[in-house]
């Protein structure tokens, strides 16, 4: 009886050890997997800027070009949003075309596509912008990316035809993909004096302070719809 009970004792007491020993190794495990959901759920969104000078930032210094005051603007609004530069000064769609592989090394979760402003300002056949930013698009959205396309509007200057017929680009493709569409990257800046360097071309600082006041409720109310957005497959 003495053993039986001692034996008893004995495994009981081995029980609950063993008990105790499941329940730390399970609490570990729901603590490291809370940590990496914490970290996961941390990892800011990054968006690219797919465009030409505009985005670039030409004559003006790093922190005053679009991409680092859009990034400013959206960490005030509280977004967790790293907005990446690939703006290249001078580049036509077909540049964009083919630089597409450089800029998703990167691995943007979001691609903002501006361009077309110089196809345009070379009077380039229209009808060669809309393909080269129909296989922009494609090739975006088949890496995985979120894509959103930004519109520019011919000078009047340049003739009805040619008028109607690049103005009309934008929100052609953008229906055709599905895409969300901001119909003027220059909205409240393009001709005003006092919001552009004196090419009359590029912003000023100041402008480009209002061509993020004007595009940010785009920007936020997308990566709201975006959420959760869609990350391209990480090596």
């Amino acid at each position: 009886m003495k053993l039986q009970s001692r034996y008893g004792g004995f495994a009981a007491t081995v029980n609950s050890r063993i008990a105790a020993f499941v329940a730390l190794v399970l609490c570990l495990a729901a603590s490291a997997a809370h940590a990496q959901t914490g970290q996961t759920a941390a990892e800011p969104v990054k968006l690219a800027i797919l465009g030409d000078s505009l985005a670039a930032g030409y004559g003006l210094a790093p922190a005053q070009a679009f991409p680092a005051r859009l990034q400013a603007a959206l960490k005030d609004k509280g977004r967790n949003v790293t907005v990446i530069n690939h703006g290249v000064s001078g580049d036509t769609t077909m540049g964009g075309l083919e630089r597409i592989d450089w800029m998703m090394a990167d691995k943007p979760d979001i691609v903002l596509v501006e361009l077309g402003g110089n196809d345009m300002l070379r009077a380039l056949d229209p009808a060669a912008t809309e393909r080269n930013l129909d296989a922009i698009l494609d090739k975006l959205k088949q890496a995985g990316a979120t894509v959103w396309l930004v519109g520019m509007l011919a000078p009047r200057n340049f003739g009805p035809e040619y008028v109607k017929q690049f103005d009309g680009i934008y929100k052609k493709l953008a229906d055709k993909h599905g895409v969300p569409l901001y119909p003027f990257f220059l909205d409240g800046v393009a001709q005003d004096p006092a919001l552009n360097q004196p090419d009359g071309i590029h912003p000023n600082a100041k402008g480009v302070d209002v061509i993020v006041e004007r595009i940010l409720p785009f920007v936020t109310k997308n990566l709201d719809d975006a959420a959760p957005v869609r990350r391209p497959a990480r090596p």
